[in-house]
């Protein structure tokens, strides 16, 4: 018996659970009351959030790759043929 119960126990902690997300938003503005609810919050500098953390990003994808094709070239793994088109 006490076998079964661990085995539960161990099927239960290994089968991922579906969690139904809900985005969270506010329909009512006004209380039971009557009073009227305060403004939500406004993420303040939101666009600017956004380039400090894209930007980082970009450069240092941009080094990796640069990094990465001069390894490749560097090993012959691919190089591009040059086109002498004086035609």
């Amino acid at each position: 018996m006490a076998a079964v119960s661990v085995v539960r126990r161990f099927v239960s902690l290994s089968v991922p659970r579906l969690v139904v997300s809900q985005q969270q938003h506010r329909t009512a503005v006004n209380t039971t009351s009557g009073a009227i609810l305060p403004k939500p919050k406004k993420t303040a500098f939101g666009p600017l959030r956004i380039l400090m953390v894209v930007a980082p990003f970009l450069y240092v994808g941009t080094l990796i790759s640069k990094n990465f094709a001069a390894l490749l070239e560097e090993h012959d793994i691919f190089v591009p043929e040059d086109d002498d088109d004086d035609d």
